[in-house]
């Protein structure tokens, strides 16, 4: 709501003691006044060639403003030719925002951020003859933005329509993509502040133009990050990110590196999962960093019953077992959070604008596409047990009973370590997967965080590798019913899904960290029987 008050409240006397000597330190070293300027020294002279070329996010509440009558024009003149169906193609940064936004707004947006076949279809059985796809990436190189791309770009043209007027670009000035959508004469194509990471990219063309396109008010956001940017550059004590940030630093030292993030009655639909990727990705290396865990609500599992390793910050109102509110209308929380976020990284030593770990699972999954035979054949279950196969990284026990499996498994986190759930499906038809998150926490008392695949690998997959090194990973593909060519690609969809679960199952197995996958062989059969098989292990 635009008159909404934008603040934190650390609820917690003991906590905001703790934050109060971290935040005394950032207000007599200027660090907001600095930041707000763009001052690139202040993580440290080996940030600094990054931190010069990622700050412009900022300032994205003025120089954004351009973007808003360019994206009312070509709602317009789509609305006019009957096309007001809109798809985004975007993984990260460039979907978890306008996600937000539009759910928020209530106004309909397709999100493609997946390679399940089943996912992708579902999106291509839409009518058509009503339907824009926004494709974004910075480099257009994102292999799954790509894919869905070439697929949509060929069902275009299989439907006797002219892709090149139905595809509207994002992409980064100068980029490869930008070239190749010269060259096919697509649409239009939104250039994007080159010098803003992904995950800081929400009040960017790459959150506002499809966002805008579907109908959500995205000059409404602008205004209200616009009324609290002065707010957040002061070098006050009251200034809503230094209390944000010296809270989560002064917890994670000691002992909390989870942040349970839960919403409590605030009118912001799904801000948790953006906020994942926001503090995982500029947090989460050299060991340290902060681990974000969303959750359903104030009264679930790992917020409710948070313990020692863990602080639940609520989105919305103080509730429950929070210990930290973060009240704003939804642009204004965007700016507040990537300002808390930078100065975090200041606070913990950490540049917050690097992801130097998730590259690997790329490469890894790259490795196994260009040779297809390792997918093939190879893979040997070491237990069958219904619809579900199971699959282990060393030391991981996989025999008997798929319950003792699982319950073996779980202990093996450290006390205060956490289960992070990896679930390669479609995250629409095979929705009720998310149960597990709940159910895990609930018998493990364990942080336990869930992701859908390969979407996680642009969120937390950095944490994963380069955080603290305490989580065990729970890995669920599923069998592939029918599945879609990647046209001029050797591989389909189905087999690159496959080949990013294995190849992250890789890495991590490289990282020392237990990875246990269950493959169900009959996605609905296999979720019934795992579900029972966690509860069981739980009793």
């Amino acid at each position: 709501m635009a008159g909404e008050t934008t603040g934190v409240d650390i609820v917690d006397a003991a906590l905001a003691g703790e934050a109060a000597p971290f935040a005394e330190r950032l207000v007599a070293d200027q660090v907001a006044s600095k930041l707000a300027s763009q001052d690139a020294t202040l993580w440290g002279p080996e940030a600094e060639s990054e931190a010069s070329i990622r700050l412009s996010w900022t300032t994205l509440h003025k120089s954004s403003r351009p973007l808003i009558g360019e994206i009312e024009a070509l709602r317009t003149d789509l609305r006019s030719e009957g096309v007001d169906r809109v798809v985004l193609a975007g993984m990260g940064g460039s979907s978890l925002a306008p996600e937000v936004i539009t759910a928020t707004d209530g106004v309909a947006l397709t999100v493609l951020d997946t390679t399940d076949p089943g996912q992708v279809a579902d999106a291509l059985a839409g009518d058509l003859e009503r339907t824009v796809i926004v494709v974004s990436s910075k480099s257009g190189g994102t292999v799954e933005t790509d894919s869905h791309r070439r697929i949509f770009a060929k069902a275009f043209a299989d439907a006797g329509i002219n892709a090149a007027r139905r595809i509207v670009v994002v992409t980064d000035p100068g980029s490869p993509f930008a070239e190749l959508s010269e060259k096919e004469g697509y649409r239009k194509v939104f250039l994007a502040d080159p010098n803003v990471g992904g995950r800081y990219s929400a009040l960017t063309a790459f959150g506002l133009v499809p966002a805008g396109l579907a109908g959500a008010d995205v000059a409404r956001l602008l205004d209200q990050a616009a009324a609290v940017a002065g707010n957040l550059a002061d070098d006050v004590i009251d200034n809503p990110a230094i209390k944000l940030a010296s809270a989560w630093v002064a917890a994670h030292e000691r002992g909390a590196e989870k942040v349970v993030i839960g919403d409590t009655g605030s009118y912001i639909k799904g801000f948790a999962d953006w906020a994942e990727q926001l503090i995982a990705e500029s947090t989460g290396k050299q060991g340290t960093g902060l681990l974000p865990v969303a959750v359903e609500g104030p009264d679930s599992p790992g917020f409710a019953d948070a313990k020692a390793d863990a602080t639940p910050v609520a989105v919305g109102p103080a509730e429950g077992a929070a210990k930290i509110s973060v009240t704003g209308p939804l642009g204004a929380q965007f700016l507040l959070w990537e300002f808390a976020t930078a100065l975090a990284g200041r606070l913990l030593g950490i540049n917050p604008f690097d992801q130097p770990d998730v590259e690997a699972a790329k490469k890894a999954a790259r490795s196994l596409l260009d040779n297809p035979d390792a997918l093939k054949g190879g893979e040997k279950p070491s237990t069958v047990d219904g619809a579900v196969e199971v699959f282990g990284s060393a030391g991981v026990a996989t025999d008997g009973k798929l319950a003792d499996i699982l319950r073996a498994f779980f202990d093996s986190a450290p006390e205060n370590g956490y289960i992070a759930v990896q679930a390669y499906l479609d995250r629409l038809d095979d929705a009720s997967t998310a149960v597990l998150r709940g159910e895990i926490a609930k018998r493990t008392g364990r942080q336990t965080t869930f992701g859908w695949g390969p979407r996680f690998l642009h969120s937390t997959g950095q944490y994963h590798k380069g955080g603290h090194q305490n989580g065990v990973f729970l890995q669920i593909t599923g069998a592939v019913e029918e599945d879609l060519d990647v046209p001029d690609r050797p591989y389909t969809l189905g087999v690159l899904q496959h080949a990013q679960a294995l190849g992250d199952g890789q890495v991590l197995a490289e990282h020392g960290r237990p990875v246990l996958r269950l493959h169900l062989t009959d996605r609905a059969a296999g979720l019934a029987e795992l579900v029972r098989a966690v509860q069981e292990a739980g009793e």
